[in-house]
């Protein structure tokens, strides 16, 4: 009856991902929850792992020592609330059973942002002229030039889809048919809905993931079709920027260079922020308190809460110590997936492929952060915490795997 009760709590985590944040948030909270009352039997409490604690660890105390030290302490408490969303890593990790349940849950997540997708063509190509006279269509289709899906903002969408085209794309390629056999045309319709995202940043991460996986994938035949996977990323980029316009948005405005020179200025100011205090950082909130102050003159924009870059707002409200400890995250994380993924022998393809997808995902948050600021993004930051669970619950079965080859 609990697994029963946990699964479905599962479920409905997995669908607030892509449709509420809310429902996510909540179903989140269930399943700490679950996990709490489970701690109850010693045997739960003996087999419970934290994988990557230190550097999570170390990124908490440096955001609280910052918050502490920042001129408005009570807001930068608050708005570092989104640590605790580091919950979702923890707990799947330690609530999924082994790499069946990290296939359950690339799969379901896979076929949650299949949907999203699908309805995301419809938001754009439908996109009306006059507000819809229905309010759940006329909230779907408000602000439409653009696909968000259920997000509010199409860069989360784009955020979120970079994470699941990447997470998903070694597991079309396996050849032990790790996924039913209309998955490519799914992925297919989830690149459409990305490309229709018309977000730069998030196309570079999607490049990035690709060329990592070209690393990662041994095959030829694998590495051809990955490769033309990117090529049909540009093609359709030239395609619909040429011939598809919808609202007030043009897509030719992607060789405007306005939005380019406002993030140097928005970088520049960071730079200034920064020096307010640059071991400890100015306070996790605090950017949108002190940026009017600190703007560069040729700014257009003289407020905002966040710089457009994930590294740089680690930095300017966190300090070195802050940026050094985020680091440390992402530099543990590859480490040790990279360990685990060259563990997989000949018959674990499918273990390799769920592997390699979370690394490339992962990658491909990274590098679009460099110019968005995704890991402010809670939807994003949820899915991206989900995907790093994949190689903690499949190692398990890789070392299983090795000790049997050994004996």
């Amino acid at each position: 009856m609990t697994r029963a009760v946990e699964r479905g709590v599962l479920t409905a985590f997995v669908i607030g991902l892509g449709v509420s944040i809310t429902l996510a948030q909540s179903a989140l909270a269930a399943l700490v929850l679950l996990w709490l009352l489970r701690l109850r039997d010693a045997q739960a409490r003996a087999a419970l792992t934290f994988p990557l604690a230190p550097s999570f660890l170390g990124f908490v105390a440096a955001t609280l020592l910052a918050d502490l030290l920042s001129a408005d302490v009570a807001g930068s408490l608050y708005a570092s609330k989104e640590l605790l969303l580091v919950a979702v890593f923890f707990v799947l990790v330690n609530t999924l059973r082994g790499a069946q349940g990290a296939e359950w849950l690339a799969t379901r997540i896979f076929l949650l942002m299949a949907c999203v997708s699908v309805l995301s063509l419809f938001q754009v190509f439908l996109c009306p002229s006059e507000p819809w006279p229905f309010p759940l269509l006329e909230k779907f289709f408000r602000k439409c030039s653009r696909a968000r899906g259920f997000y509010s903002i199409y860069m989360t969408l784009a955020g979120v889809l970079t994470l699941v085209l990447l997470a998903s794309l070694p597991r079309l390629l396996t050849r032990d048919g790790a996924g039913p056999r209309w998955a490519p045309l799914a992925w297919t319709v989830m690149l459409g809905a990305f490309v229709l995202t018309y977000t730069r940043g998030a196309w570079l991460g999607f490049l990035a993931g690709t060329a990592g996986l070209l690393v990662l994938v041994g095959r030829r035949r694998r590495l051809a079709a990955i490769a033309g996977s990117s090529l049909l990323v540009f093609l359709a980029l030239a395609l619909v920027s040429f011939l598809f316009s919808s609202g007030s948005w043009n897509p030719r405005n992607l060789a405007d260079p306005t939005t380019v020179r406002e993030r140097l200025y928005m970088w520049q100011s960071g730079i200034r922020l920064l020096g307010l205090n640059p071991l400890t950082g100015v306070g996790v909130g605090q950017v949108k308190t002190l940026y009017p102050r600190y703007a560069v003159p040729p700014v257009v924009k003289r407020s905002t809460s966040h710089l457009h870059s994930s590294p740089l707002q680690v930095l300017v409200e966190r300090g070195v110590l802050g940026l050094g400890c985020w680091l440390w995250i992402w530099g543990a994380f590859f480490t040790r997936t990279l360990q685990i993924v060259r563990r997989a022998g000949p018959g674990q393809e499918r273990e390799r492929a769920l592997v390699s997808g979370s690394l490339a995902a992962v990658l491909g948050f990274l590098v679009a952060g460099l110019s968005e600021y995704n890991f402010g993004d809670s939807e994003v930051v949820m899915v991206a915490y989900a995907l790093m669970a994949i190689p903690f619950l499949v190692e398990p079965a890789l070392a299983g795997e090795r000790e049997a080859a050994r004996s």
